[in-house]
This record gives structure tokens, sequence and C-alpha cells, in this order.
């Protein structure tokens, strides 16, 4: 075992001295009232144990009174407080990992209901026990009409033919628009694939039209292979399906070949494509068993099932609608008890849609006291209830008063004192809470609202609107406000339901100044601000908006008084004939700004027509708007559910992205209802996430000890100690045979323990490598990174994808290497280690001899490349190295990427250049003693260019068909600048240290150049470029240093 420890009280560590010899001092009850304790070893089966305490209860009083063995199993209390069956025996004790080592033998009757409660409680990293206990009607609501739709989902799986239930979990990866220039790399306009047949070695290689489906392909296999065994039997090709060779991937349906991602990436990387046709009675097996799993869940009677959803009453006595209500809106403060004593404080209060301010915010009376304020006041606003809409949300905030004493900057003065008093507020606490609860019911009575005390860097109003309107759960160290609502009337006051019926007026014509004036504003970014004149002239010309800029919607939304009722409703009436928007357009919809329910109900709408391809692109942001929904019940919430139920692919994806961020106490709950609805909805795949989950809670604990080792001994010990770990059987099974979370289709097979190493940055990042089952594949490797947070490269990643997806849809493949990331948890997650590929300064320190000149090789990185590619591979090499030279550069300089040294760019054997790390972006470039260390609008040094004219320090031919490619690159990026706009805008509540307000985003808009023609957005792009040719000699000398740095250390 390998001589650290992480934790005296994690007994389940590895390293655990606990039980340094392997064994594990575990108590256990038998139903006889019997208890026995006995050494077990920590890495032995659940069944093992269960065979060795059978052995030493023979000598035990009562044993007779005991029945057969496999009518026992055991029972633990989990990490997650909730007593868990251990059904399945194949688990190991160190895997299962009790949260004390105490082991209870009860009978095999226990309730599975309760069974997949635990199941799921310990999968999500959040007992379900948590939820009941909240004792909270909307969350018992919505669990309840959860629950519902999961099991119609399951119930909808039943009886699916093997075709159909591979489309649901296997869904095929496409990419249906063409690029214009694959021909020129296809053979004589066919594609050579090659196909193994399954349970055999026959290989097969066919030249074929791109435009075959998978069946015609199946036939022509399958032909072959029976002419050459001379066989003549009638075999149907709809009885087979190909695989792609290694991966957890299919090729299946009416489409052509070359429409199929995978088909795709082999022709523009000249790869031949490796295909394994599979009989249908191996996917119907693996069908069978997933169906058994489901069959089983429905037929589960659980004892704790929320109750059912009470049917619809429509109200027609028993309440009131709030438009009947002329009176001011009011409340009354009690009271503040704070934790920490304060000597003088006022409450500010305001009312906000959005983050528009309905009404002036209103403060309290200062008061004086320790720890408890009580003011008994109340407090009105100037809007009456019948005008408050629907989303209104209350912010409140706490400020503490001081004076501090100023000395004067002149003391010619009457007053002969030298000092002045400044009062100044600092905030000590925010709650916000909703106007009308999740019924639409209008909140009355007390309320005890515990605060929340990190603020964030913009305030509106002294308040924090876009904040969370959950109440912090860690009430025993949260400050509290006590209020009360004001009550109206003895009977509940209802926000009105939309009439259907309203229709909107009839909309005048327009003069045709007004219509281009219309027009300029609507053209518009996303950021640009509009004034009242032009608010109001968009809302009066609001049915021209209609039909002539559909698009112009978000603009209208933001024109609108939402504190006229009638103008609400005629906004309503509007939206139901408002045509609808392209999906990318509709994500605006969805931000902060907008929180009308009908209005978030039509974004979504918008959202239905996606693909499940474009939906995964986007799905990032999606999670992150969930933040802005003040009700769990809504149609983002459900959207996402259905089409994660519907596509396993896309449900992974939501699993992780809602998984890691379930500790934050600000959205735990909505996420955890979510992430329980999914896994109700989807058995069969929670095996698969177990797993998953599993494999990274191993690589956890192995990060945490080699960090601990790391200050203790050397590289090569440490690296010892890291393979002895993985070696041990408990590693080895939890780190194979998964799915891998960065992407389903592949599989994580088998360590190559020898080859897994661990990183020299702070965090100790693990370099785990793999294996690769596919036929003449590079091995496989994933970076676990724990103590960093992954979501800020994730979005760049994302963007970056983005980029290259929108570069292909204008026929421009700029051959981009957007690597897989994912966030899993905590400041923890995964990178896919790019094959076959070198940092920049590895490549200049391996070709000199001091580190010092290494930076100024400018031969270094076209002798790697002439060192990996001969004769024709050479110029394809330099093809793939201009064009991603030129994706990055524009890249880089539109989002603003900072802190590109030499080890942050890599070059693979190919010639494709990609950048990694992206701490720093939106022109968060670092300095030092306040000067800035990269002086330049993005990376392009003379070695690259030397490469780029191949060596040939004339050849201007080729350096000006890369000028011309950067300069397409960002003409068709500027196109789509409003869409980048929104993106980062919907990211702002993820909490990123470099996107936490509006003017971070500015710097996208300044790059893109938005309020400027695209003459002067080029111009101003040109002299970039020129800027960037110009000091490329300061990115050497940064280099320089760099590398003289990296060779010191090592």
């Amino acid at each position: 075992m390998p001589p650290a420890m992480t934790d005296i009280l994690d007994i389940w560590a590895v390293d655990s001295q606990v039980g340094a010899d392997g064994l594990i001092s575990v108590d256990f009850l038998l139903p006889t009232g019997t208890y026995i304790n006995l050494d077990v070893p920590r890495d032995a089966t659940i069944c093992h144990i269960k065979q060795l305490l059978w052995k030493q209860a023979h000598s035990y009083p009562l044993f007779h009174l005991l029945m057969e063995i496999d009518s026992y199993m055991f029972s633990c209390v989990n990490q997650t407080a909730v007593r868990e069956e251990l059904e399945d025996e194949t688990r190991r004790l160190c895997d299962v990992r009790p949260f004390l080592p105490v082991l209870k033998l009860v009978t095999r009757n226990c309730d599975p209901g309760e069974k997949l409660d635990s199941k799921i409680g310990v999968l999500i990293g959040k007992g379900l026990h948590e939820f009941d206990a909240l004792q909270d009607p909307e969350v018992k609501e919505f669990r309840s009409k959860m629950r519902r739709i999961s099991e119609e989902k399951l119930l909808s799986l039943v009886g699916l033919s093997w075709l159909d239930w591979l489309k649901h979990s296997y869904p095929p990866e496409q990419e249906p628009s063409i690029p214009e220039n694959f021909q020129d790399k296809l053979y004589g306009g066919n594609l050579v694939v090659a196909i193994h047949f399954d349970k055999c070695q026959d290989v097969f290689s066919f030249q074929v039209s791109p435009n075959i489906n998978p069946v015609k392909l199946n036939e022509l296999a399958i032909r072959k292979r029976l002419t050459i065994h001379g066989k003549e039997e009638e075999v149907d090709p709809y009885d087979y399906v190909l695989q792609i060779s290694g991966r957890l991937e299919y090729i299946f349906g009416d489409h052509p070949l070359i429409q199929f991602q995978y088909i795709r990436k082999c022709v523009m990387n000249r790869t031949l494509p490796h295909l394994t046709l599979v009989e249908c009675c191996s996917i119907k097996k693996m069908c069978e068993q997933e169906m058994i799993a489901i069959e089983a869940a429905i037929n589960r009677k659980s004892s704790n099932l929320p109750l059912p959803l009470p049917p619809k009453k429509t109200r027609t006595k028993n309440f009131q609608p709030a438009l009947m209500f002329l009176s001011k809106y009011s409340w009354h403060v009690f009271g503040y008890f704070s934790v920490t004593p304060l000597l003088q404080v006022h409450v500010r209060a305001g009312l906000f849609h959005g983050t528009e301010l309905l009404c002036k915010p209103i403060v309290s009376a200062e008061i004086f006291g320790r720890s408890e304020h009580v003011w008994n006041e109340t407090l009105e606003f100037e809007i009456n209830v019948c005008d408050l809409p629907r989303m209104a949300r209350l912010c409140f905030a706490v400020y503490a008063v001081m004076d501090k004493m100023k000395t004067k900057k002149s003391t010619k003065t009457i007053n002969p004192s030298k000092y002045q008093t400044i009062r100044k507020h600092y905030p000590v606490a925010w709650v916000n809470t909703m106007v009308f609860d999740f019924k639409g019911q209008l909140k009355s009575g007390d309320f005890l609202l515990h605060s929340w005390t990190s603020f964030p860097d913009e305030l509106e109003e002294m308040l924090n609107p876009m904040g969370t309107v959950r109440t912090n759960p860690y009430t025993e160290n949260a400050t509290a406000l006590h209020i009360k609502f004001q009550e109206y009337s003895k009977l509940p006051i209802y926000y009105p339901p939309f009439d259907k019926g309203l229709r909107p007026k009839s909309a005048p014509v327009s003069p045709l100044k007004f219509y281009i004036e219309l027009k300029e504003i609507m053209e518009r970014d996303p950021l640009t601000q509009l004034c009242e004149n032009e608010m109001d002239l968009i809302w009066t010309l609001r049915y021209d908006c209609r039909e002539n800029f559909p698009q112009s919607l978000p603009k209208l939304l933001l024109s609108i008084k939402w504190n006229k009722l009638e103008d609400v409703a005629q906004l309503q009436a509007l939206l139901q004939i408002w045509s609808k928007l392209p999906p990318r357009e509709a994500l605006e919809l969805l931000d902060f700004n907008y929180p009308d329910q009908y209005v978030r109900e039509y974004a979504v709408g918008c959202l239905k027509q996606m693909s499940d391809e474009e939906l995964s692109q986007y799905l990032l942001q999606l999670v992150q708007v969930l933040k802005y929904e003040p009700f769990l019940d809504c149609a983002l919430s459900r959207f996402l559910v259905e089409r994660a139920l519907a596509n396993r692919r896309i449900g992974q994806m939501l699993f992780w992205h809602l998984r890691s961020e379930v500790h934050i106490p600000a959205v735990s709950v909505q996420f955890g209802v979510i992430l329980e609805a999914y896994c109700r909805g989807s058995i069969a795949h929670m095996k698969v996430l177990s797993k998953q989950v599993e494999a990274l809670n191993k690589l956890k604990t192995l990060n945490s000890l080699i960090k601990l080792n790391a200050m203790k001994q050397s590289k090569a010990k440490g690296k010892d100690a890291m393979h002895t770990c993985l070696k041990q059987n408990a590693y080895r099974e939890a780190l194979s045979d998964l799915q891998s979370p960065l992407n389903p289709s592949v599989i994580l097979s088998e360590l190559y323990v020898e080859k897994c190493k661990y990183m020299d940055s702070k965090m100790k990042p693990l370099w785990i490598v793999y294996n690769n089952k596919m036929f003449g594949g590079d091995l496989l490797g994933i970076i676990f990174k724990n103590g960093d947070d992954l979501r800020q490269d994730m979005l760049t990643l994302q963007i970056l994808r983005l980029m290259d997806l929108l570069w292909k849809e204008a026929g421009l493949d700029l051959r981009m290497l957007p690597y897989g990331c994912l966030a899993t948890g905590d400041h923890s997650g995964l990178i896919e280690a790019v094959s076959a590929s070198e940092t920049i300064a590895d490549i200049q320190l391996n070709s000199s001899n001091v580190a010092a000149a290494a930076a100024f090789n400018k031969d270094a990185l076209l002798n790697w490349l002439k060192e990996y590619n001969l004769g024709d591979d050479l110029d394809r090499a330099i093809e793939e190295f201009t064009l991603s030279c030129a994706g990055y550069c524009v890249a880089t300089y539109v989002l603003g990427i900072g802190d590109r040294h030499s080890d942050n760019i890599m070059v693979r054997k190919n010639g494709q250049l990609f950048h990694i790390d992206f701490g720093h972006i939106l022109g968060n470039f670092k300095s030092k003693f306040g000067i800035k260390r990269e002086r330049v609008p993005f990376i392009l040094t003379y070695d690259f260019i030397h490469v780029i004219q191949q060596g040939k320090t004339g050849n201007t031919e080729k350096f000006g068909r890369f000028r011309q490619c950067c300069e397409d690159a960002y003409l068709i990026l500027r196109r789509h600048g409003n869409l980048f706009i929104t993106l980062f805008a919907l990211m702002l509540t993820a909490g990123l240290p470099e996107l936490t307000s509006v003017k971070d985003i500015q710097y996208l808009k300044d790059s893109l150049a938005l309020g400027k023609s695209e003459e002067e957005a080029l111009k101003q792009f040109k002299q970039k470029f020129d800027e960037a040719l110009r000091e490329s000699w300061t990115t050497k000398v940064n280099w320089m240093a760099h590398t003289v740095r990296k060779d010191y250390r090592s």
C-alpha cells in the first residue's frame, strides 16, 4: 500500500492507516439479536463477507433460528445518511463505503421502492429524504408531476422493437449539411470502408458511393462474405446493424453514409472508417436485459409514493383576482436577526420584473442594536396590487451604516473642524422572494427569510434581483429577516389567468419614416440600451414588428411597461399569433430580462424545433438558465427532462451538468428533483451512470493520495505509488469497462497502467490511459482534475465548437479541435487527452540544447512536422496547420483568450494546431507589476508563418491565402455576433470568475465590432492582424522566459 493517508477518519480510503493490513473491523447485527465483531478485508465482495460471517455465526447461540444464507442480505447507512440494501453482492465493501462499519443482516423482503430511492440518492449525491423533510408543497407537487411523466416514459419503452430501442439508447450522430470540399477527399468519387464481422476474423474493404445507405452496405458485405466462403444462403441485411468498431455507436437508418459524423470525420481526415457488422440477436439481448430492469421498476409498489396531484379546481367562488385591488402594495418588516453583531442597520427593498424596477425602492428607518434589530414598520410601494406582474419579485438588502471621519481638503472654512463625517453603507445580506407563489396566489402572512451574504460585483439600486428567490437552507448560520405581507382580503388573491379569447387591437398603419427608424433599432446588438422614446416607438409599432421584424420580439419585451396590466394582456394576446423564431434567436428569450411565464413558454416552444445535435450544442446554457426560473414546474425543466428521456446521449450530458452543481445551496433542491425525475424515467441508464460516479470517486481518492505524497517523495516514487493503486482490484474494476462521461460512445475498457501518470501542476491532474478497442486506434486518454473549476474551459470549448459549426455551415472548414471537457463536481472534472500531440514548448525544447534559444528556433516546428510526414503527407500536414492556425487566431482574438504561452498551444502529428487551458477569457490578460505580459491581439509568430510558407521566405501566395482565411472566418463570426452575446449572457448566473456582469460581455461586442459596418469591422481586424505580426517578437520573449522557467523546474 502507498505510505500516505488522506483522512484518518476515512477508513475506506486506499491509504487509510485504520486498517493498514487491509482489514477493517466491522460490527454485524443478526436477525436473532446477536452481535458479532469481525475483521474482514476492505476490498472483499459483499458475498465473500457474508460467507465469512455465516462461518463465524455457527459458533454463536440461536444460529439454528436463522434461515438459509440466501434468504438474507446486508443493509447499511450510506454516505448520504440513508439506509441502503446491498442487493448486489458483487460490490466490494470499500466501494459501498458505509457511513460507519456496521452491517445489518436483513431478510430479502424489503420495500423495492425504498431500494430505488436509495440508489437514486447515492447516484445524484443527495438523499431523497432531504426533499421529503422540506415539507414544501411546491417540491411535493413537482416531484409528483415529474414522477408521472417519468413513469409514462418507462411504460412507453415496454414492447419497443430492438431497432426502436437502439434509436432511443444509441441514436446515430449525424451532420445533415455536407461540406463543399468533401469530394476532394474521396477516391474517384467513392469512399473506402473496412467492414469487420462480429465474432470472426473476416475483414473486407469496399469502395462505395458516399450516398449509399447503411442497409445497402450491409447487403454488399454479407454478399461478399458468402461468396468468399462459397455459401449460398439467404441472409436478410435488415438482421444486421453496423457498429463503429470499438465504440458504442451505431450506423443505421435511411440516411446516406456521408451524413454520419464518424464517416464524415474519417473522410475529412483521410482515415479509413472501420465498421463492424453485428447480428441483431446481440442487440436484442442488450434490449431484453434493459426491458427486464424497466418492467421490474414498473411493477414496484413503493410504500412512500407521493400523493397524487389534486384535480384542478376552477376558481369561481373562493378566490378574488388581483386586478380588483387598487390598494398600494405594502408589507410590514418586524425585525432582522443577525448571527454577527451590527450597530446600525436599515433594510432596502425593491420590486423587480427581471432587471426592470417596477417602482421606486423603499428604505426602512435606521435602527441600532446588536444581534437583533426591530423595526416594526409598514412600508408601501408606489404601485397598485392590480398592476403587479405575475413574475414580480421582492428584493431585500440589509445594509450596515457606519460614520467615517475624513480630513477636509481645505481648512479655509467657517467650521474650525479639520474633519468631516461621511456615511458609508456596507451590504450585509440579501434575500429575494416572489410576490405570487407557485400557484399564482398573492403571498400573505408572516415569513422568515434566511438571507445570503455573498454579493455580486454589480447591484441594481443596491439590490440583487438576479439572485435566487430561494432562501438560505443553512438556517443556523444565516441571518433572518422577519416580514409580514399585507392581507387585502379574507379570500385568497390570485393572479388572473390569461384570457385566450382576448385578441390584439387592430394594427394602425405606420409612416415610412417610423419604419426606417424601427429597422435601424432592430439591427442593434442585444447589449445596446434602448432609450424611452425608442421603447415607446417599438410598443406603438408592435404590429409592424410582428409583420416585418419577428426577430425583434426581445426588444419589444424590453419596451413594454410590465406594471400596466392592460399592456401585459395585449402582449400575451400578441404572443399567441407571433410566428415561431429560429431556435438560435429564441435562446435570448430565456435570459433573466424576460421572466414572464408566457414569454418563456413561447421560447421553449421554439426550442422544440431543435434537433438532438443542436440541443446538445446549447445544453450548457439551458441548464444555467434554469437558475432564472423562480418555480420548479416550468416549461424549460419539463422540456429538458422530456428530451433527455428520449435520447440517452442528451440524458448523460444533462445528468452531469446538473450533478456538477447539486452541491450549490441555491440550486440544490431544484437540480436534485430534476435529477431524480431523469433517474426514475431512465432506470437502465442508472447502472451506466453509477459506474461513472464510482470511477470518479476512485480518481478523486487517488488524486488526494498523490497530493499528500507529492511533498514527501520524488516524482518517480509518486508514479510508482499511483501504479500500485491502479493495479489493485478495487481500482482496476472501478476504472475499467465504463462509458466515458465525456462521450457515451467511447468505451474506456482496459487500463494501461504503465502509461498512467500525474502532471506537475499544483493540483496534480491525473493522466489515465486506456487501450483502444478500435482497430488501429491510438491509446485513449482522459485527464482528471480535482481542485480546478473546469466550467470556464467547458464554456470556451463549447463556443469553439459552435464557431467550427458556423464556419462549416458557410463552407469553411478550419480543422478546429475543440476537445472534450466536462465538470463533474465541485472543482473537479474530466478533460479529453488529444493523442499524437505535443506542446510548442516541448517541440522547441527538444530541438535545442539551450532553453533560452529554443523559443527563437523558427525551424523547430517545421522540422518536427517533416519528421512525421513524408512526401504528400507533409503538404497535407502544412495545410492542416495553416487552416487550424487561422481558426484559432480568429477565435482567440474574438474571445479575448489570454495566457497564451508555448505550453498552452499544441500541434498534432498530422499538423493540426489547437489551444488548451482557457483560464483567462474576454480580455482578462495576465499582467506583472502592472505591465501587461501579452501585448498582441492573438498569437501569430514567425515560426508559425515559416510553416505556413512551407519554409520558403518569399512564399507570399501561401501567406496571402492564410490571411484571407482569417478575414473570411472573422466576418462569418461577426454575422452571428448576437448569438455569441446571448450565449455568454445566459452564463452570467454560472458564477464564473471572469464572467460576472454584462460589462464582461462588452469585450465580445468590441472584438466583433458590432456597432460598425462590415467594411469598418474588416479594417479593424486587418489592423489587429498587422499588430499581431509586428509585435510577435514580444510573444517570443515571453515564450523564452516561460521555456527557461520550465527547463529550470524540470
